[in-house]
């Protein structure tokens, strides 16, 4: 069963079409996630790692992946998520609808989402080398503070999700659990 990640405003599905992606590429996706159901309950996050891996051929280099998701580099500045479970569906589903409908103030604390289409999500590279110290935990509560001023609810926001962008600047690169304040305006609390 899944459980809703739902920001209450019509989702607008986008076609799988890309200018990062070959067609091939978006027919190997296609593949895998038709088939990705087999995996669901039978193989930990690694084990779908590597049948997703195998069944993608990318010539990509993998440069990280969660319980739900790979992610490859495509050597452009860019990264590619792809989906290993419904909940990374959902997760690649969510970034793009909150990346394509916050408030513009917020935009700069969260990963760019470029392109996206049913079971992948092209997203900027961010540095992703944070260290854990004191400070860093400082700043990330700051963050947290910032993206609830703006009606984000950062659900499993902690410093392996964030990264710093060019311009020195704690980012969100992983925001597929957060949610949107259903009328998405500014929380009168924090202001």
């Amino acid at each position: 069963m899944l459980w809703p990640i739902n920001n209450s405003k019509a989702r607008i599905h986008q076609t799988n079409k890309s200018t990062m992606l070959s067609r091939q590429e978006i027919k190997a996706i296609e593949s895998w996630i038709s088939q990705m159901g087999k995996f669901q309950f039978f193989e930990t996050s690694g084990q779908k790692m590597s049948s997703a891996k195998k069944t993608l051929q990318f010539k990509y280099k993998i440069i990280g992946h969660g319980f739900n998701r790979v992610v490859y580099d495509l050597n452009n500045g860019y990264i590619l998520k792809v989906a290993f479970s419904e909940i990374g569906l959902l997760s690649n589903e969510n970034e793009a609808y909150i990346y394509n409908n916050c408030n513009e103030k917020v935009k700069k604390y969260i990963c760019p989402v470029e392109e996206h289409g049913t079971g992948w999500i092209i997203m900027k590279k961010v540095d992703t080398k944070v260290p854990f110290t004191i400070k860093e935990y400082t700043k990330l509560i700051k963050l947290e503070l910032k993206l609830l001023t703006y009606g984000i609810i950062p659900i499993d926001l902690r410093l392996d999700n964030v990264g710093y962008n060019e311009n020195d600047e704690m980012v969100v690169i992983d925001y597929g659990l957060f949610t949107m304040d259903l009328k998405g305006h500014v929380l009168r609390w924090f202001v």
